[in-house]
């Protein structure tokens, strides 16, 4: 009897939230009670196998100061909406779980093909990028590190926006960061923090998932 409440739930649920983009459904607060109680197997209903972690509830990433390198205020509500893969970095160092993380999601971004410029590709730090260390001698396709930073984000990864935030809030907004360095996020149009991966998870399955909300969202 019990599953049989739980399923009506989930269908009463979906049936409520029928066309509504993916990015809304994550955002409203309110379904997250459902998930969090377990009343809801959100990304079961929906019907993908995630390969990420849901962050129940999710963080929104406006809630906290963000600059650009210049120091301009950083707002993902002035942007086109756009899904997001953010790598975060600590301690003024890119080691090699932060280029392992960036190769990873360059990768990523790559594979997914026409459906390229939905995604875009974050860099968060408390350090700017001329003020962080590069500690590594080769990169993840063994070729030569360059000799910065900087240089790693202009000649490797071109369209990485790099972010700049207060000492201390990595700790709030990456809490799964501080435990495991080769953690990076999952952001939807909305600004929410939704998700998070492991550089160790195969490609095809993050592209599984990317793909499935790409396909199932309104932005």
């Amino acid at each position: 009897m019990e599953n049989t409440d739980r399923s009506t739930n989930n269908r009463m649920v979906l049936l409520l939230i029928a066309g509504i983009p993916v990015t809304m459904i994550l955002s409203a607060t309110w379904l997250w009670y459902f998930v969090v109680q377990g009343d809801l197997d959100l990304v079961g209903a929906l019907g993908t196998a995630n390969r990420g972690v849901l962050l129940q509830p999710p963080r929104q990433i406006d809630e906290v100061e963000l600059l650009d390198p210049d120091g301009v205020r950083f707002r993902n509500a002035d942007l086109d909406p756009r899904w997001a893969m953010l790598v975060p970095g600590a301690g003024g160092v890119c080691d090699t779980s932060c280029e392992q993380s960036l190769y990873v999601t360059r990768q990523i971004h790559t594979a997914l093909g026409k459906e390229y410029n939905r995604i875009r590709r974050l860099y968060v730090s408390e350090s700017a990028p001329g003020d962080t260390s590069l500690k590594v001698a080769e990169l993840s396709d063994q070729r030569p590190a360059p000799a910065s930073f900087s240089a790693l984000l202009e000649d490797e990864h071109r369209g990485v926006k790099p972010l700049v935030l207060s000492p201390g809030q990595p700790d709030t907004l990456f809490v799964e960061y501080q435990s495991e360095p080769s953690t990076w996020y999952l952001v939807d149009p909305s600004g929410w923090i939704m998700m998070y991966y492991v550089s160790s998870i195969p490609y095809k399955d993050v592209i599984a998932d990317l793909k499935f909300l790409l396909k199932n969202s309104g932005d």
